[in-house]
């Protein structure tokens, strides 16, 4: 584990977009668990890739008109047990960090790994976002005329 005084501005770089952190196994089921809607999931990491690429991404992808209707994250390394608990639910893939899963109705529909944030830009990855939440998310006003 990592100093915490050393992960916080990493934990803050998500944080004040608006992502929820959830930092033990109860937490993630509480808002994975039968969740309605999309929930984005970023597995959170000290490497440089996580840096450079994904939490910049991520920030850019948020700046989108549609966008997931919860945001979450967990950090690897750091709350091991939230993560492994928040790797639960993305079935089929191995434990990677970073990790950005984007899940529907309680069941992943998206996944970027590891491989698919290294060695890319940050826009990018953002661009793989924008296309997931254009395709999985629903927009304002397609949600208003569903109610």
């Amino acid at each position: 584990m990592y100093d915490e005084r050393f992960v916080t501005p990493m934990r803050q770089e998500l944080t004040q977009l608006g992502v929820e952190e959830m930092r033990t196994p109860e937490q993630v089921d509480a808002k994975l668990k039968d969740s309605r809607g999309t929930t984005l999931v970023v597995v959170n990491s000290v490497c440089g890739c996580a840096a450079r690429n994904a939490r910049p991404a991520v920030a850019r992808a948020l700046q989108h008109s549609v966008k997931p209707n919860a945001l979450t994250t967990v950090f690897a390394g750091q709350d091991t047990d939230a993560v492994q608990r928040a790797r639960s639910y993305f079935t089929g893939y191995p434990p990677s960090s970073p990790q950005i899963g984007l899940l529907k109705d309680g069941k992943l529909v998206f996944m970027l790994e590891r491989h698919n944030i290294e060695g890319r830009t940050a826009n990018e990855i953002a661009d793989d976002l924008v296309g997931a939440f254009d395709k999985y998310c629903e927009t304002s006003m397609s949600a208003q005329a569903a109610n």
